[in-house]
């Protein structure tokens, strides 16, 4: 069998320990690893990289990446929602080295997709702060490696229900990375408003779609259907790197949207539809109800099976 689809997962990611009560456990990796396990024979497992530091300052910071090793060193907690102990800094660096390896992956020809299963998330981590649950930025460090290997248009599609307003800020003002977000509106963090479009050269590169709680399939899918093909095409990325938070669940209980298991199935073919030749790799960022998310990454890992 050619395996085309890679799967980056690693027992570290459980490591990071969040506590009893936190939405943000371990759990939701043992849930996605048991809902995959029918279909792991047909992809590539791809074993994630602890990225040097010097990735993590093409997005980040120097000094934030510092405060963020001395809150794990420490196991003092970023604030009320971002919790972390001293196994957490491995895992942030494998769940940022899974992109790193994913892309290595597609450049060698390995793979033409990727799910890459990782905690902490990442969307919400901007250049100078973590937030959000999020310690570093995976997708915003996935993006400028990529481009220092060639891939120099970069798309970012964002459908967490919460904005990834750590990866809009980082990339306002640059023209070579496209930011899309789906999310719900009002929620937090309070960002992604449709007025928010880039800044300088990087005007005219965000989109924003925020969404009224309670919106169902019935609003969502034709961003996917209709608005995502015209934006993309025009923009015509090497690379399309998917923040996939599937909080945005009917389910889920730390949002208000109305999204069922079937309409994430068609939002996924859409933006595989949409992509074509394109290489995709998407990144696991929210997503609470277990049970949910596990179906959830069921059908997007089925999805990419089939493109």
């Amino acid at each position: 069998m050619n395996k085309r689809v890679g799967y980056l997962y690693d027992p570290d990611f459980l490591l990071h320990d969040t506590g009893p009560f936190h939405p943000e456990s371990a759990e939701r990796l043992r849930a996605i690893e048991k809902a995959l396990a029918p279909l792991k024979p047909r992809l590539l497992a791809l074993e994630p990289i602890a990225v040097a530091e010097s990735l993590l300052i093409t997005a980040h910071t120097p000094e934030m990446v510092e405060r963020v090793r001395q809150a794990c060193e420490s196991e003092t907690p970023i604030d009320a929602d971002t919790v972390c102990v001293r196994a957490s800094w491995q895992s942030a660096l494998k769940a940022v080295g899974s992109g790193i390896t994913a892309v290595d992956a597609v450049k060698k020809g390995q793979i033409t997709r990727a799910f890459c299963a990782v905690r902490p998330p990442g969307h919400h981590a901007t250049a100078d702060t973590a937030m959000g649950f999020c310690l570093f930025n995976n997708v915003a460090v996935t993006a400028r490696y990529a481009q220092s290997q060639g891939f120099e248009k970069v798309a970012i599609i964002d459908f967490d229900v919460h904005h990834g307003n750590g990866t809009q800020a980082i990339f306002y003002d640059d023209p070579s990375v496209l930011y899309l977000s789906t999310h719900q509106s009002p929620a937090y963090p309070g960002t992604g408003h449709t007025r928010e479009k880039g800044v300088g050269k990087g005007l005219g590169y965000t989109f924003n779609f925020p969404l009224p709680p309670n919106s169902g399939d019935e609003t969502l899918l034709p961003i996917y259907r209709d608005k995502l093909p015209q934006i993309l095409h025009l923009f015509a990325p090497d690379l399309l790197l998917v923040s996939a938070g599937y909080d945005l669940h009917a389910d889920d209980p730390l949002a208000q949207l109305r999204v069922t298991t079937e309409g994430v199935r068609e939002m996924v073919k859409q933006i595989l539809k949409t992509a074509g030749k394109t290489p995709v790799l998407f990144f696991l960022e929210g997503g609470y109800d277990t049970r949910a998310l596990g179906a959830c990454v069921a059908v997007t890992v089925e999805e990419l099976l089939r493109f």
